[in-house]
């Protein structure tokens, strides 16, 4: 009956591709270890490694991060440096191959599979950038970890959330007269909706929001500050949202790790929000007030 119910869900028009929220975020860097040390800070633990690559499973709660050091030359994929990016991000689909094949038909432009002996084929299209976007499907009772990953001996294999944290969404950076082609990009392939410019989440009031059609993430999109439009702007995905019931319990946890906060009259930490201070030149996470469970609606704090 359950399993029914599902798939009247995600086959919805209004979510083409049956998505059902974030299976996992990764980071490319030559410093994974470094990388590891911010990640452990945020309450993230690691669990497994890769089978052949130098690709390391990190995890809290119901979030999985890759930390993803392994250069594999192919063209066109990002190439491990010092300075960590946000390279993938894998969304859960009722279907892979169909979710694949109808994002294709829509206009997206496939990433050639390179798979090695005892790997799984996850399909995959192009991103923003040099970013990738993967479809999974398995993600209940066998997940994609369970074939291409090796279990870090005696380590819980499921590390509580620090507050609560869950995905909340992600930040991307555009380019100037771009955000109509971005929010075309996101809409016609895989059914985002816009936020109204007077609903706001968290401490960070820039750009156009973007609603999954699961209603359990959130797209943000950022334009250049009009100012600097003479600087040029790489268009990347930024930072990582994470969702929290009680933003000042978690900023407090974290602090107790060693994370450090944005505190100055512009940005600073309220119930609404918080903003991590930058490691490693690029990382940074944004905390944001919101009271649904992991995986359900968000239900943040319109502001």
């Amino acid at each position: 009956m359950t399993q029914t119910i599902d798939r009247e869900i995600h086959s919805h028009p209004s979510n083409p591709l049956g998505l059902d929220g974030i299976e996992f975020i990764e980071y490319a860097t030559s410093r994974p270890q470094a990388l590891g040390r911010v990640l452990e800070m945020m309450g993230f633990r690691p669990i497994a490694r890769h089978r052949s690559r130098e690709v390391l499973l990190y995890r809290q709660g119901a979030m999985n991060v890759v930390v993803n050091a392994h250069d594999a030359a192919r063209p066109g994929s990002v190439v491990p440096a010092e300075t960590a990016v946000i390279s993938a991000v894998a969304l859960r689909v009722r279907d892979a191959a169909a979710a694949w094949a109808l994002a294709l038909e829509r206009g997206a432009w496939a990433v050639p599979t390179h798979v090695e002996v005892m790997e799984l084929n996850i399909p995959a299209i192009h991103g923003v950038g040099s970013s990738r976007i993967y479809f999974v499907d398995r993600y209940r009772e066998f997940s994609i970890w369970s074939v291409d990953f090796v279990p870090i001996p005696e380590v819980d294999q499921h590390p509580p959330a620090v507050a609560g944290l869950h995905w909340f969404g992600i930040v991307q950076y555009i380019d100037m007269d771009r955000m109509d082609d971005w929010c075309e990009f996101y809409r016609e392939l895989f059914g985002f909706t816009e936020l109204p410019d007077d609903q706001r989440f968290g401490i960070m009031p820039s750009g156009k929001i973007l609603a999954s059609p699961c209603r359990s993430f959130y797209m943000q999109l950022v334009e250049p500050v009009p100012e600097l439009v003479d600087v040029e702007c790489e268009e990347m995905l930024q930072r990582i949202g994470l969702g929290t019931p009680d933003v000042p319990a978690a900023v407090a946890a974290l602090r107790g790790h060693g994370v450090e906060f944005i505190e100055d009259a512009e940005v600073h930490s309220n119930e609404h929000g918080a903003l991590t201070r930058r490691w490693m030149d690029s990382v940074t996470f944004e905390l944001v007030h919101d009271v649904g469970e992991p995986g359900a609606a968000p239900a943040g704090a319109a502001r």
